[in-house]
């Protein structure tokens, strides 16, 4: 039987990162019971509402939910009865066996308390918004928790009986220097998470970073922050780091131990079907995409009031788009990509896109398979662009 994905999305969280450009809200916890009872409504009458809204889906139930993502925001600020009910939806809803239940938190909400009542409601990974293991850094970036959260949240998720942690890091963060960056490897490394994501810092004009940025302001680190080109050796330094300590690369962000890999997240570089419930969560269903809209209050209304889903977004994939995310999700992930099949699926002939990609140093060609050269991941951006081109 083939697999289905589900994203929760819960846009809450207790303040906004400086560099934070998501449609999140800080909100009263008074508004969280309500959300989640309309994304309860939202899982258990999906087919009803995806019909109203124009959505085809043709084969949900003849897939089998093996992994679900309740991601944010910090959904961790979220009373765990109300979690374990959104679990339940799914479950009353879906064919489904539950290998993967992946939950975000933010070390600073995590307690041994809350971990076991994770655990007990079927959440067995823990995926933690570490950032950095440097105070001034997480100050700066306008983080609410300290080094010592992480430590206290680690020991926390492992007393609760959850074994499967992940850890975020930030590579580009304000005032970061190569010291301070080799100085979160080795904490992080130390404490062994099995799951490891290396993210480079984004500068967007809708955080407030960004702005500051672009206007040559000075405001949350703006001046202090690395170069690019620092950002890239930081991104080295870190695959560097993990390879010796035991961790797989495996996606461009992503290193796991053995048996570790992100099932539900492969689901999206694989282009895998998933559906995502609640304000701005997005879904794929194999022919159309589409999203919900981000005003989370305006949600609840439609949801719950109007019994009517506020979707945006929705487009049918075309053949050639299909092709480009087969290309572009494909190379993200390190073991590559198999050029003859999606030659045949695709009806076409690459070797002109491939040839000077590869000659310039850009790509590596074993057979049949194609993959981003080991040297050259930090800079993909530019393959990417002309294979796309």
């Amino acid at each position: 039987m083939r697999t289905l994905g589900l994203y929760i999305q819960v846009p809450f969280c207790q303040a906004r990162c400086t560099y934070c450009n998501f449609h999140t809200g800080v909100v009263s916890s008074s508004r969280f019971a309500p959300y989640v009872e309309a994304v309860c409504r939202e899982v258990r009458g999906h087919r009803t509402l995806y019909r109203a809204a124009g959505v085809t889906l043709e084969t949900d139930d003849e897939l089998l939910v093996d992994t679900v993502y309740i991601g944010g925001g910090t959904p961790s600020l979220v009373d765990a009865p109300l979690l374990s009910g959104l679990l339940d939806a799914v479950r009353a809803t879906f064919p489904s066996r539950l290998s993967e239940v992946t939950l975000e938190a933010d070390p600073e909400t995590v307690t041994a308390k809350k971990a076991a009542t994770w655990a007990a409601a079927g959440i067995n990974r823990i995926s933690l918004g570490v950032q950095s293991f440097l105070d001034a850094e997480l100050a700066a970036a306008g983080r609410q928790h300290r080094r010592d959260d992480v430590y206290r949240a680690v020991a926390a998720v492992r007393e609760g009986g959850i074994r499967n942690i992940s850890f975020d890091l930030i590579a580009g963060l304000p005032q970061q220097s190569r010291e301070s960056w080799a100085e979160s490897l080795d904490r992080l490394v130390a404490l062994g998470p099995e799951h490891v994501s290396i993210y480079l810092l984004e500068i967007d004009e809708g955080s407030r970073l960004g702005r500051e940025v672009l206007s040559n302001g000075k405001r949350y680190g703006a001046g202090r922050l690395p170069s690019e080109d620092e950002m890239a050796e930081f991104y080295d330094a870190a695959g560097a780091v993990l390879a010796g300590a035991g961790y797989h690369h495996y996606e461009i962000s992503n290193w796991a131990k053995p048996g570790f890999r992100s099932a539900h997240n492969q689901k999206y570089w694989r282009r895998q079907p998933y559906l995502g419930f609640g304000a701005g969560a997005h879904s794929f269903s194999g022919q159309q995409r589409w999203a919900n809209a981000h005003d989370a209050a305006a949600y609840v209304q439609s949801v719950s009031g109007g019994n009517r889903l506020p979707i945006e977004q929705l487009e049918s994939v075309t053949p050639a788009q299909a092709l480009d995310e087969e290309l572009f999700l494909g190379l993200r992930q390190l073991d590559g990509i198999d050029l003859r099949r999606i030659e045949r699926a695709y009806g076409v002939e690459l070797g002109g896109k491939i040839v000077p990609l590869e000659a310039a140093g850009l790509i590596e060609r074993h057979g049949d398979w194609i993959r981003l050269a080991p040297g050259k991941l930090s800079v993909s951006n530019e393959a990417f662009v002309q294979l796309l081109s």
